[in-house]
């Protein structure tokens, strides 16, 4: 659900605000960036002073002979070393100038990136998962890594360089006004031409950079995968394909660069011949004056100083217009994300629950993922505090959905969920959240310590509550012999562990959350015999005097249960305490797949 859509005035209004905490810095930027101008001015100054002072006759400009003393006039070689001198400090402040802009440059445009990507990482957890179903990990990836620091060519490399430049053109503007007011027109009237040519190629340019975000999007979602599934890419010999489709999508993104190329690149040829053109015009009339003795020859290679000077703020802020697309397109696609609305809304949650008992109960839930058939049809139940439900049924009918609408992953279609008699919406999300201790099918371990993995619930954990929770998880052994114990780095993918082993430290991290509500999704199903055994012990202790909702194709796993929940396309087919009739249950199932059983209105369990 977008909130709103991006334009033009919306990602410069966005850009403003994001801005706004680092004005004093912005401002800096501009301020030094303003002193490169005069130093401009300057820089020409040392060859006039050599040719009409040095070389000819005319005396030195007033203001100099005001500040240097009179001993230094009074030879022309004194006067070269007053222009070796003056060319001498206008270089050192030129480069002090630059060395202090480029550093407040850097830091300034990174903190800019540094802000819009923790805030983009920020709003992006707290979109539904149905946001993350659609888009998938790698475009948002893309987004937050690549598109994000737009705002920093945008701020930076952009509008400071297209104002300082302005700023320049209109002093070097004023200056050769003053000296020369037919080549100052000269100038003037090859502004518009330069500006028609940015703004021509300005929109050829956005819409090819556009194609090209999407395509770089595209590229990565195809390297994302395969290296993700790379064992399944070997097993099936697919190697050739994924590298196939991988090519393909660069080569047609690189297709689409090369035009833009050639496009940016025709434009660069235009604006050069074109300011030759002006430059050839000037030099031609420069010299006329000369010969009339209307300037000196000193003040023309002045003026075609200047004008070098003046056109090159021209020449920069015709270059930056077609140049800020690509980064204008990011920025829409940056903020985009911040436009997704989290459809789990957390704005009624007024409830502060504490430590709820446990009760929970479905009351005529409907749930659908997109527009089509429903996942889940009129389903209504009742679990008293400290029981224990499993629920079974067939793949795809509805088992896993009941556990994120309980979660408040999703919000139900219709209908409601309670927790405690208060409904799900009633308690703030992040409290709701507090009362759920999840144990999925594949646990979810992070690229940190085993110890940092079991606290993940619980960061202010002791390490004593760390020790005890994996204890009561059957995990104290084989982590005690891990290279460096509880110290020691998981890596990314728990790829170390044994699918029984990182199954085992995500009880732990149940067990160290201590949360009311226990929610396990097959927590047996890619374990060997003896490891289920070894886990379901360590279940067990865990479902003691804590409400427990257990999904399990394997019955067994369910032994313990209070009752057990038996799911058919997407609906509530029976509610038993004999786990051999939810077998046959759930046999007649499979073997009539498309025949819907009864819907249950509310039922009390246990």
């Amino acid at each position: 659900m977008i909130r709103e859509k991006s334009t033009d005035y919306s990602v410069w209004r966005r850009l403003s605000e994001l801005a706004r905490p680092n004005w004093p810095h912005l401002l800096g930027i501009v301020l030094l960036s303003f002193l490169s101008t005069p130093l401009s001015l300057l820089m020409p100054l040392p060859l006039k002073i050599s040719v009409d002072s040095v070389l000819g006759n005319q005396a030195l400009p007033n203001w100099l002979q005001a500040i240097i003393p009179d001993a230094l006039e009074a030879s022309k070689r004194n006067a070269l070393f007053v222009a070796g001198g003056l060319l001498l400090v206008i270089a050192i402040l030129a480069s002090l100038q630059s060395l202090a802009s480029w550093l407040l440059q850097t830091y300034t445009g990174e903190k800019l990136v540094h802000n819009l990507r923790a805030q983009l990482l920020w709003h992006v957890q707290r979109v539904s998962l149905a946001f993350h179903d659609r888009r998938g990990p790698s475009d948002t990836s893309y987004r937050i890594q690549h598109d994000a620091p737009a705002v920093q060519n945008i701020l930076i490399h952009g509008l400071v360089p297209m104002v300082t430049s302005g700023f320049g053109f209109f002093a070097m503007l004023f200056v050769t006004l003053r000296i020369s007011p037919k080549l100052a027109v000269i100038a003037l009237l090859l502004s518009p031409v330069l500006f028609l040519l940015a703004r021509h190629s300005s929109r050829r340019v956005r819409a090819g950079y556009d194609e090209i975000k999407q395509l770089d999007s595209s590229a990565m979602l195809v390297m994302h995968e395969a290296l993700a599934s790379l064992r399944a890419v070997k097993a099936f010999g697919q190697e050739s394909f994924e590298d196939e489709l991988f090519r393909r999508k660069s080569r047609m993104r690189m297709k689409e660069q090369v035009r833009l190329a050639s496009i940016q690149a025709s434009f660069h040829v235009l604006v050069g011949v074109t300011i030759a053109i002006g430059t050839s015009v000037a030099l031609v009339i420069g010299v006329s004056q000369v010969m009339a003795k209307a300037i000196t020859v000193g003040e023309l290679l002045l003026v075609m100083a200047y004008m070098a000077q003046l056109y090159e703020p021209l020449r920069t802020i015709s270059g930056k217009i077609p140049e800020l697309q690509s980064s204008i397109v990011s920025a829409k696609r940056a903020f985009s994300l911040l436009d997704e609305c989290p459809e789990v809304s957390d704005s009624d949650g007024t409830l502060a629950s504490g430590r709820v008992r446990g009760d929970v109960e479905f009351q005529h839930v409907n749930f659908q993922y997109t527009q089509g058939r429903r996942v889940l049809d009129d389903v209504s139940f009742k679990i008293p505090a400290g029981s224990c439900v499993g629920i079974v049924g067939p793949s795809g009918s509805g088992k896993s959905t009941v556990l994120n609408l309980l979660t408040r992953f999703y919000e139900p279609l219709s209908g409601q969920i309670l927790l405690d008699g208060y409904s799900l919406r009633d308690y703030k999300l992040a409290e709701l959240r507090q009362q759920f201790s999840i144990v999925m099918q594949e646990p979810m371990l992070f690229s940190t310590t085993v110890a940092g993995n079991i606290a993940y619930g619980r960061p202010d954990a002791s390490r004593d509550e760390i020790i005890e929770a994996a204890i009561q998880a059957n995990a104290h052994d084989f982590i005690s012999n891990l290279p460096k114990g509880y110290d020691t780095p998981i890596g990314e993918g728990a790829s170390r562990l044994s699918g029984g082993e990182r199954q085992r430290i995500a009880i732990a991290r149940a067990f160290l959350k201590d949360s009311p509500v226990i929610i396990m999704d097959e927590p047996t199903s890619a374990v060997d015999i003896r490891t289920e055994a070894c886990i379901i012990e360590a279940v067990e202790k865990l479902m003691r005097n804590r409400t427990t909702v257990m999904i399990a194709h394997r019955l067994s796993t369910l032994e313990k249960c209070d009752i057990v929940l038996v799911m058919r396309e997407g609906r509530l087919n029976m509610i038993t305490n004999d786990l051999e009739e939810a077998k046959l249950q759930l046999m007649k199932a499979e073997e009539f797949p498309e025949r819907p059983g009864p819907a249950i209105g509310p039922m009390l369990v246990g």
